[in-house]
């Protein structure tokens, strides 16, 4: 029961496979019923992504949770996401509960220790019901996952578990979209094809009128009900992103400063650089493996979820010797978290929190070391630049403590009087642990000055008026009052 005495209503967004839009669509109706006055909160059981926020409460959820929660007009909490894998290697990820880490594993040991994360899960969503009248989940991956079934805490598990209804997603954009709906319901156990109340198909081209038939033999074919075929959505791309797949496409423009980013193998937080690649006076260059650093006026290392191994994948493309001629030729450097630990002289891990035990020589462009010890900081802050005096509002979430003669210069100065990060002697490289710098305006103003590229952004209301955009393309496509009648 809710606090105002209703019962609560639940209904998931399960996909016939990965990237069919299941974020995107649950961010938009999080919006749209919050915009009918309903209390709105998202929920994701089991997410997988090093793209991850730190919640109001003081843990880390994925980033998609977060979007979610800020569509419903409500603070992040950590029961939205109770389960994340943040993957570490091709064949483990570290393990977060309720918003705190409780050790990594691989593939196969994670398979035997999912049934032991449903009491959490179900925890977590009980308290996101006590507060809403409406849930809205997010599956994970696809709903037929068949050989993962056993154990499922993502999907059909949660969904039986909970007596959640389901709406599937279909991705036309991809092609096959007969195939993924028709062939999800061929695959579903028996037991568990009753939880689908119905189906969308997403990203759709074209004139929506000639696939009306399409819809309607799939309804028939199924016996699912229709909720809506939902157009593409251009401004998709100015909302942050969780999964890494988009990036690599350059952004380029004819005039104004160039910023390249590579993509390490673990490459954590990316949405550090949403504001950037939106900016008009801005060419955003994602570097894919194998390719050179370009010439450019700001080169910016992100953050990693594994740093030791990224620095040594970053030296194995030839991006070192690519860094070292663009600080010559008086090139601009920001490190961000573990781009930040991989600039100075050193990288340590004797516990193995990331990876093997072990050190590794860094860039040696900031004169610091880091050792990777104790607890994980998540802290959200706020503060200035001691470079360029503008405000910022970010988070931290980061193991390790960095220190050497460079600090004596730091970066940041936080509103309880803490500092971090570090600058060269020359000021033209710098670092800190704190994400989201570039969401504040007036500090991605002063960021952009200083390679001579002027700010024409206003991020975060661009961020609130695609939300708004968003749930009116949803209403405009979808039957929301089927939808919430078929929730329970």
């Amino acid at each position: 029961m809710t606090r105002h005495g209703a019962i609560c209503r639940s209904l998931m967004f399960q996909g016939t496979g990965s990237d069919v839009g299941k974020s995107l669509i649950v961010a938009g109706l999080c919006r749209a019923f919050f915009r009918r006055g309903l209390r709105v909160r998202p929920f994701k059981p089991q997410n997988m992504s090093n793209n991850a926020a730190v919640t109001a409460d003081g843990g880390e959820i994925g980033r998609a949770q977060a979007l979610q929660a800020r569509a419903c007009g409500n603070a992040s909490s950590i029961h939205m996401n109770p389960v994340l894998l943040k993957p570490q290697s091709e064949i483990g990820s570290q393990v977060v509960v309720q918003g705190r880490v409780i050790g990594n594993a691989k593939a196969r040991e994670y398979q035997a220790l999912k049934p032991k994360l449903m009491p959490a899960v179900l925890d977590s969503f009980s308290r996101m019901k006590a507060e809403a009248d409406l849930v809205l989940v997010e599956g994970a991956g696809s709903a037929a996952e068949i050989n993962l079934r056993e154990g499922d805490i993502a999907n059909m598990g949660f969904a039986r578990a909970a007596d959640c209804p389901v709406v599937l997603i279909g991705d036309i954009d991809r092609g096959g979209v007969f195939a993924q709906i028709l062939g999800t319901k061929a695959a579903l156990a028996p037991q568990d094809a009753p939880m689908i109340a119905g189906f969308l198909v997403n990203k759709f081209r074209g004139d929506a009128s000639l696939f009306a038939d399409g819809m309607a033999l799939m309804a028939e074919r199924t016996g699912w009900r229709a909720f809506g075929l939902v157009p593409h959505f251009p401004s998709a791309g100015r909302l942050p992103a969780e999964d890494a797949f988009g990036l690599g496409a350059v952004v380029a423009r004819p005039a104004g400063a160039t910023i390249a980013v590579p993509i390490l193998s673990r490459i954590a937080n990316f949405d550090d650089f949403d504001p950037l690649r939106m900016e008009p006076s801005v060419s955003l260059v994602f570097v894919r493996p194998g390719e050179p650093l370009p010439v450019c006026d700001l080169i910016i290392l992100p953050g990693s979820k594994a740093t030791i191994a990224d620095l040594a994948f970053f030296r194995a493309q030839g991006w070192d010797i690519d860094l070292l001629a663009h600080v010559r030729r008086g090139g601009r450097v920001l490190g961000i978290c573990g781009g930040y630990q991989m600039l100075g002289a050193s990288v340590a891990d004797p516990g193995g929190i990331e990876g093997p035990p072990g050190a590794i020589p860094g860039l040696g462009l900031l004169a610091i070391d880091t050792v990777l010890e104790g607890d994980k900081v998540l802290r959200q802050t706020a503060g200035a630049c001691i470079a360029n005096g503008a405000p910022f509002r970010g988070y931290e979430m980061h193991v390790g403590q960095t220190a050497g003669p460079d600090c004596a210069r730091p970066l940041l100065r936080f509103a309880d009087g803490r500092i971090d990060g570090a600058v060269s002697a020359d000021g033209r490289v710098a670092g800190a642990y704190v994400h989201g710098l570039f969401a504040e305006d007036s500090q991605r103003a002063a960021w952009l000055g200083l390679i001579g590229a002027p700010s024409g952004l206003a991020y975060e209301a661009t961020v609130e008026t695609t939300l708004d955009a968003l749930a009116d393309h949803l209403a405009a496509h979808l039957d929301l009052d089927a939808m919430l009648a078929a929730a329970r």
